[in-house]
């Protein structure tokens, strides 16, 4: 089905609690934009070596992969409070509002569940890195403990929005799946 959702960005009415998840998710979008700029700034810093000045490069290619995979996860609680993840909304419009209700509870704790595991293996893996001091196999042999801790502070703050998104629904700040009535 193409074209635009008909989900709105998640509301967060005056609960303090969904407030602050909304400015941390909004502050991570931000982050992750600053990201991305700055690894096509590193990409143009990279072409412009190589071919003008016709240099080697040493550490550009790995930053830009570190900052985009990095920007990636920081930027997950984002797009999940813009409802911009895939979203497949043909069940929802045609159940009833309890249902609908149930369903997107149904939903949202089985992806906590899941976050939540991703996040204590991302925490593991992390800590293997720095814990061991792991490097890259490059010249410039990043530590990887650095680049990894988008794993754990990605998945964590995705987690918190998949949190804020159920508490929402549950006190009736939001609807479910952002779909209103019609």
């Amino acid at each position: 089905m193409a074209g635009h959702s008909s989900a709105a960005i998640a509301h967060a009415g005056n609960n303090p609690f969904l407030r602050a998840v909304a400015a941390i998710s909004t502050l991570a979008g931000w982050v992750s934009a600053a990201m991305i700029v700055t690894a096509v700034a590193i990409t143009c810093q990279m072409i412009f070596v190589r071919f003008v000045l016709n240099g080697s490069t040493v550490w550009q290619t790995e930053a830009v992969i570190y900052l985009v995979i990095s920007a990636t996860l920081v930027g997950l609680p984002y797009v999940q409070r813009l409802r911009g993840h895939v979203n497949v909304d043909l069940i929802p419009l045609m159940l009833p509002k309890p249902l609908r209700k149930a369903l997107a509870i149904l939903t949202l704790s089985a992806s906590i569940v899941i976050v939540a595991i991703m996040l204590w293996y991302g925490y593991e893996y992390w800590h293997f890195a720095w814990a061991r001091g792991w490097r890259s196999d490059t010249i410039w042999g990043v530590r990887l403990w650095i680049p990894y801790l988008a794993l754990p502070v990605g998945f964590a703050l995705f987690l918190l929005q998949l949190i804020a998104d159920l508490v929402a629904v549950l006190l009736k700040i939001d609807q479910p799946f952002g779909l209103e009535d019609r």
